[in-house]
């Protein structure tokens, strides 16, 4: 049996809530969003590139996004001492260049696993409660930054999904 995306239920985005609501609803709304762009794609579908010389993929997407929610929730903001799921100091893009031997089944897992995982780290926390950056210019930063960067990176990423997608088999608007 050949292994396939499995199809996502997307939630309906809050339209009347309290601001950790609105954040956590969009935030899982666009998650839901990507998978929701994978769902019923092979292994070989999820696996093809946009175009050459771009490594871009579905499947590259997905662990791409398991490693950013891993490197703000956990990371930066819990202070979680972890490893990148995915770079190496030989290839800090393996999360897109290393789809070929890829099990799309045990990235998806590992997609969810931190999900879950960055629930659990701003479980309780205040959106004011702040942090230093671990790059770049290791500004002071808030949990309510994370959030919405974590909206902005996935709609970005999630316009980039669907053209993969339209690419793939012509479906679009999911």
């Amino acid at each position: 049996m050949t292994w396939t995306a499995p199809d996502i239920t997307r939630i309906d985005v809050p339209t009347a809530a309290g601001e950790r609501d609105m954040l956590e609803g969009w935030l899982d709304f666009h998650r839901q969003t990507l998978l929701a762009k994978c769902a019923g794609l092979t292994v070989e579908q999820l696996r093809t590139a946009s175009v050459a010389p771009s490594t871009l993929t579905l499947l590259g997407l997905v662990r791409h996004m398991a490693d950013v929610e891993r490197w703000w929730f956990r990371k930066n903001f819990a202070g979680e001492p972890l490893d990148d799921l995915y770079a190496t100091e030989a290839d800090p893009d393996a999360d897109f260049n290393g789809v070929a031997d890829a099990d799309p089944g045990a990235d998806f897992a590992v997609f969810d696993a931190e999900v879950a995982a960055a629930r659990a780290a701003a479980h309780g926390r205040s959106l004011d409660e702040t942090f230093r950056s671990l790059a770049g210019k290791r500004r002071e930063l808030n949990l309510r930054w994370v959030y919405t960067h974590m909206i902005e990176e996935y709609a970005r990423h999630n316009g980039h999904a669907d053209l993969l997608r339209e690419r793939i088999d012509g479906v679009t608007g999911t």
